[in-house]
């Protein structure tokens, strides 16, 4: 089974952008679709991306969709969220998950696997 670990948060301005990276340790990874959760202070913890095994296919929450990108790459054992034109309301700790065998989704329940998280704080 992988291992998630989450790097790229940070604190920007409204407007800016940041990369969220996800490296999965052990040689299982393109078994797994991956999936980006954020939770906000004070809120459930929500589903932001998610993405396909193979990476051909992806699906986002209304709330960034046109604004963020997740991609992977299968080599590197990573799952990136690009995060552009970031919002005060995206404040959130961000977590990655991972469904082996799964095709991608927006439910929790559907991930076995999650990483610690990591903050990012938009600034107005």
């Amino acid at each position: 089974q992988v291992q998630l670990v989450e790097s790229g948060g940070g604190l920007v301005q409204a407007g800016g952008s940041l990369r969220l990276s996800c490296a999965a340790s052990g040689r299982t990874f393109s078994y797994y679709a991956m999936g980006w959760f954020r939770q906000a202070p004070g809120k459930e913890r929500e589903f932001v991306a998610t993405i396909s095994r193979g990476g051909d296919s992806t699906y986002y929450a209304d709330s960034v969709k046109g604004r963020f990108t997740i991609a992977r790459d299968n080599v590197k054992n990573t799952v990136y969220l690009q995060m552009n034109t970031l919002k005060p309301e995206d404040t959130a700790v961000y977590y990655c998950a991972g469904a082996m065998y799964g095709s991608g989704s927006r439910w929790e329940s559907d991930y076995d696997r999650w990483g610690q998280g990591t903050q990012v704080t938009v600034s107005s």
